[in-house]
């Protein structure tokens, strides 16, 4: 009769035990809220405000040619000090 022959020996690495679920602390996370911060102007209304506000200045001077940069520069100054301040006037910038 013929012998079997014995399988070779495997060598198997244990692992530690895993931790149940529950006692693994969830990661703390603050809320964040997806809407624009309140008073948030973007870039397109903000650039319409200007817009506005060079337009009224430039009505002022009774649209005399070669001003048109100075307005815009000044308007744009105006409504950005308006926005850093939190003013709701906005709306009245002539």
């Amino acid at each position: 009769m013929a012998r079997e022959k014995t399988p070779p020996t495997v060598t198997i690495k244990k692992r530690a035990p895993r931790k149940a679920a529950s006692s693994i602390p969830a990661p703390r996370t603050k809320a964040v809220k997806a809407s624009a911060p309140a008073g948030f102007v973007g870039p397109g209304a903000r650039t319409a405000l200007i817009a506005k506000a060079a337009y009224f200045r430039a009505e002022k001077r009774g649209f005399a040619p070669g001003h048109e940069t100075g307005d815009w520069l000044a308007a744009e100054a105006e409504v950005d000090a308006r926005l850093l301040h939190g003013m709701a006037d906005l709306a009245d910038l002539n």
